[in-house]
């Protein structure tokens, strides 16, 4: 099959190294879990006895479980540990994916894309091993060469922390590697690692910047508009 795509680690005409590797994140833009996450932190919330209201789901989406638990008891006072409420929440995430894990539009094709082309990916994701684990037995842990979980580093988004890892374990520049992202966090973490990023907003706005594009859906993301978000044409 011929291609129009430069082969990885090459260099262009003007002498800027190509892409080296995808990065992706999962709840929200991989997988449409964002709403399960969401419905579990209102039904657990509810069963302590206290609502939940729609402009806390824009401070907690895209976060690490410890930030959001600690947020959502501080502003509700309900009586229950960050330990004992990150349990609670992912029982009740994983109940809810025991019903299927719907993926994005334009996911499936991203992946086997990729694939095809024998793209370096890692899935980097601030939710607890315990449940990407079980994302992926919907979504099929062969499409990623590297998984990494919020639970499994002393910092997770929005520190760097997490993409610098992915990066170094794939023996990739972060300045090579393309990361898809769909909350501000996500992007913050990511940016700060020195990634280019595709922004995909899920629930909250994300503003365009150099080298930060901005799409509606993966419909429009393609290996050609990944590499030239690295070659600077985004």
């Amino acid at each position: 099959m011929t291609s129009s795509i430069p082969a990885l680690g090459t260099r262009t005409a003007e002498g800027t190294t190509t892409l080296q590797a995808v990065l992706l994140d999962m709840d929200g833009t991989l997988v449409e879990t964002e709403g399960f996450w969401w419905d579990a932190e209102v039904e657990v919330f509810a069963e302590l006895g206290h609502i939940l209201h729609d402009h806390h789901r824009e401070v907690v989406v895209g976060g690490p479980m410890s930030r959001s638990a600690g947020y959502l008891i501080e502003v509700t006072g309900a009586d229950i540990t960050v330990p004992e409420l990150s349990v609670l929440l992912n029982d009740r995430f994983e109940e809810m994916m025991g019903r299927g894990v719907p993926l994005m539009p334009g996911a499936a094709r991203l992946l086997a894309e990729l694939a095809a082309h024998r793209v370096p990916t890692a899935l980097v994701s601030a939710s607890h091993r315990r449940v990407i684990d079980r994302v992926l037995e919907s979504v099929g842990a062969g499409h990623f060469d590297l998984t990494l979980a919020g639970d499994e580093l002393e910092r997770t988004k929005p520190h760097p922390d997490p993409y610098l890892m992915a990066a170094a374990k794939l023996g990739a520049e972060p300045a090579r590697c393309a990361v898809i992202e769909d909350t501000p966090t996500g992007v913050a973490s990511a940016e700060a690692a020195g990634c280019p990023v595709v922004a995909v907003p899920s629930v909250v706005p994300i503003e365009p910047a150099p080298r930060r594009p901005v799409v509606s859906s993966l419909e429009e993301v393609d290996l050609p508009f990944l590499h030239g978000l690295i070659t600077g044409m985004h």
